[in-house]
């Protein structure tokens, strides 16, 4: 077992200097013990509701020991649970799953038959997201100091919400965050002071709210010391969106006069106090924003930002290129590990680079079991009434090993599969620390072939490669299989962003990248292509710029959540076909087949 050395002391002011080295001490006894600490809540969850209808199924008997949990409960996904979260979700208030009561739904980014996953959430589990949120500023404040000196400028935005037919509200964890208490009447932190005002955070109206958060932004450009948003994606997006609305934006501020477009009246109440005349800044913005150049656009705007603060690993890999093309290559520290079932843990070496990003999973947050993952096994069958497989403690994983994550919490998801496939790195004193590698989802798959998430990031990797000689990057993509031409084949969705026009790759580069996509992807789909001729030449179909923007407006039009939104890596519904292949400005396939030897396996 690796063991990493402590965490040093914190710098900055006495009164924060405590609060932080406060909070790196709960984090240091935490991860010290995370043995003890998570046989604690294992047995504070299943002593809690030890009455509740889904453990009493299970003949648990009030035990509360984890031989007992792990011999009699399953491992479930959630097409296992979903007909009793659905009894919830209609109105039934007996503890089916806890003992507290189902305060609301959590909305995951993934789907189950094309709905959205509803995460049952108990009030107090706010307590439990809070927390590990004030624990990230005091570790990141050991890497970058100063950073009470300044503000941050973060994109965040709600959703509104649906109801379910018992009435429970329906909506994205982070709306759920930015719409409590916990979060509007936050106490002042000066090292958590947001340009963005809060009437702009909670206004459910996407337009008006990116306006005001990047009109305060420009604003207050001089003091802005860190620039975010939840996945790179939403980065990305607003950087977008002031190259479309840059003029407008300047406009105000030159005349201290707010655009007729924005029509919320907490909005314009608020802004009423920070929108003043000043015609100086104004031409700023309008000497950076007027030209074609948007290289280095971010420190150019914004010269004091010393790192951009979003989600990287995983799908987000993608979008790297694209920031260090508008920041001038700043850090771009991931901090910590979420989702809609639980929070997880932090990355306490936040200025690593993204390739090298492991989180720590803090052992009071949740109960965690990890299956052994073989990339080449065939997947475990999943079934209430399947005996448990064998799964694996927090404090027992090991190193080099991949593990799918399954959690149990206080609202009374016991057993669950997360889907997250990842790699435990090291361990930080006895808790392991992991590498996310991908959700546990096949992406492709023409005939016996099966390309997941990795391997398709991979491929794409390969083929940016041939790119980079012409100043071009691959903004966004998507993909899906085309089953209608015979055989089969991938079809890949390529946005480019060109650096000089000038100097866009022919037709004969984009053919050599459809072949390095093919030479990357796995001996079974080489085979098909080579030796059984069931997978068709790949196609690369590039789209002109915008397109992806406009498939997530027609997301978010659907009830997507900004803040969550991910553009899919795999597409079949019609209309988005339909936009995409309305916008292709040209098509390339693969002249060659890529290599496959008989007996290969790699």
């Amino acid at each position: 077992m690796a063991i990493e050395s402590g965490l040093p002391l914190p710098m900055g002011p006495p009164r924060a200097c405590e609060k932080h080295a406060k909070a790196l001490g709960f984090i240091e006894e935490t991860t010290k013990n995370a043995g003890a600490v998570q046989e604690r809540v294992l047995r504070e969850i299943l002593g809690r509701n030890a009455e509740t209808e889904y453990l009493g199924r299970f003949g648990l008997r009030g035990a509360t020991d984890r031989e007992t949990f792990k011999s009699k409960v399953p491992v479930v996904t959630y097409e296992d649970i979903q007909p009793d979260i659905m009894r919830v979700a209609n109105g039934d208030r007996s503890p089916i799953f806890s003992s507290h009561p189902i305060s609301e739904f959590l909305t995951s980014s993934g789907t189950s038959a094309g709905e959205r996953k509803l995460m049952p959430t108990i009030h107090e589990d706010l307590d439990r997201r809070t927390l590990l949120y004030s624990l990230l500023m005091p570790v990141m404040n050991l890497y970058v100091p100063g950073l009470d000196k300044g503000k941050g400028l973060y994109f965040l935005f709600v959703k509104a919400e649906t109801k379910t037919p018992g009435g429970l509200l329906a909506r994205p964890v982070l709306t759920s965050y930015y719409k409590s208490e916990h979060f509007k009447t936050r106490p002042f932190d000066p090292y958590n002071v947001y340009t963005s005002p809060n009437e702009a955070i909670l206004c459910s109206d996407s337009f008006q709210s990116m306006y005001t958060q990047m009109l305060c932004g420009l604003i207050m450009r001089e003091e802005v010391l860190r620039i975010g948003a939840v996945f790179a994606s939403g980065l990305v997006r607003a950087i977008k969106f002031l190259q479309l609305n840059w003029k407008e934006l300047a406009e105000d501020i030159s005349s201290g006069k707010l655009s007729p477009r924005i029509t919320d009246p907490s909005i314009k109440e608020c802004m009423g106090n920070i929108l003043k005349p000043n015609p100086q800044l104004a031409e700023v913005i309008t000497n950076e924003c007027e030209g074609e150049n948007w290289e280095g656009i971010i420190t150019r705007i914004w010269p004091n930002t010393k790192y951009l603060e979003v989600i990287v690993t995983g799908a987000m890999a993608q979008y790297i290129p694209t920031l260090d093309y508008f920041s001038g290559g700043l850090p771009l520290p991931c901090t910590m590990y979420a989702s809609s079932e639980s929070y997880f843990g932090l990355n306490l070496k936040p200025m690593s680079k993204p390739s090298d990003v492991s989180y720590t999973i803090m052992p009071n947050m949740a109960y965690f079991e990890f299956l052994p993952h073989d990339p080449t096994a065939a997947p475990p069958l999943s079934s209430r009434y399947s005996p448990p497989p064998k799964l694996v403690d927090l404090a027992d994983v090991e190193v080099g090993k991949e593990y799918e994550l399954i959690i149990t919490t206080y609202s009374g998801l016991c057993r669950y599969r997360v889907g997250d496939i990842l790699r435990v790195t090291a361990f930080h004193n006895a808790a392991p620390q992991f590498k996310f590698i991908r959700r546990k989802n096949v992406l492709l798959s023409i005939d016996s072939d099966k390309t997941d998430e990795a391997e398709l990031q991979t491929a794409i990797d390969s083929a940016s490669l041939l790119l980079k000689r012409f100043d071009t990057n691959i903004v966004e993509y998507t993909s899906y299989a085309d089953t209608k031409t015979i055989p089969g084949h991938y079809v890949i969705y390529w946005e480019l962003m060109a650096k000089n026009p000038a100097k866009s790759p022919s037709e004969e580069v984009l053919e050599q990248c459809c072949l390095a996509m093919e030479e990357s992807f796995n001996s079974v789909y080489r085979q098909g292509r080579v030796a059984d001729n069931s997978i068709g030449p790949l196609e690369i179909r590039v789209v002109e710029n915008g397109t992806f923007e406009e498939l997530m407006d027609y997301a978010i039009s659907r009830g997507a959540s900004i803040n969550q939104y991910k553009v899919p890596r795999c597409v079949s519904f019609t209309p988005i076909m339909e936009l995409l292949d309305s916008r292709v400005v040209s098509s390339h396939f693969s002249t060659v087949p890529p290599q496959w030897t008989p007996g290969r396996r790699h």
